[in-house]
């Protein structure tokens, strides 16, 4: 008996293949299957009381870290005490960065106008002339900052993206590594605590 060259699980292991290479080779494809996940509940973001951060716990003030906007203004961490800080680094080449960028995202444009919650997507890169047409191509609105001083312990290991949340009283409350949803509505009822 001769086997048919297309058949249904021919065509089928044929475009599971592909699917398989798309997602190796491109993070475009990797991140919109991780945002997919991230849109029915996986990669939910921490709050409070599920984050263990002790060695930040006896902060009085945000530590020293300087930040540089793409139009070159120096905002200095240290001075914003009294204010939620959200710190995401991030870089254009990193597909859990990509997939989480929509809901940091939502998430500025939430709190934008809320003087006491400042957002900070920093790319870990440092290179505006791959970030800035990045964040305007997608059509956000995000203001994008590079790191611009010796990096306080604690805030970034090897791991991209990773998120810094820092209360109003300097101490670090949050700190995640890997992609997550930011529209998570308990999320952003957490922030809307911190930022009382």
């Amino acid at each position: 008996m001769k086997k048919k060259l297309f058949s249904r699980s021919n065509i089928t292991n044929v475009l599971i293949g592909a699917l398989l290479v798309v997602l190796v080779i491109s993070p475009q494809a990797k991140a919109l299957v991780i945002e997919a996940a991230m849109k029915i509940g996986f990669f939910q973001p921490p709050a409070g009381s599920t984050v263990n951060v002790k060695e930040h716990s006896a902060a009085t003030a945000p530590p020293y870290f300087l930040l540089k906007s793409s139009d070159s203004k120096t905002i200095n961490i240290q001075e914003l005490k009294g204010k939620v800080i959200f710190i995401n680094f991030w870089a254009t080449w990193c597909p859990p960065c990509i997939a989480e960028m929509p809901s940091i995202n939502e998430l500025y444009k939430h709190f934008k106008n809320n003087p006491n919650i400042l957002i900070f997507p920093v790319d870990v890169d440092g290179d505006f002339g791959k970030s800035v047409p990045f964040v305007k191509n997608k059509g956000y609105i995000l203001p994008v900052y590079s790191i611009a001083s010796p990096m306080p312990d604690g805030f970034l290991k090897n791991a991209i993206p990773t998120t810094i949340i820092i209360d109003k009283t300097g101490k670090m409350v949050v700190r995640h590594e890997g992609g997550a949803d930011y529209t998570n509505k308990g999320f952003v009822g957490y922030m809307e605590g911190l930022g009382k």
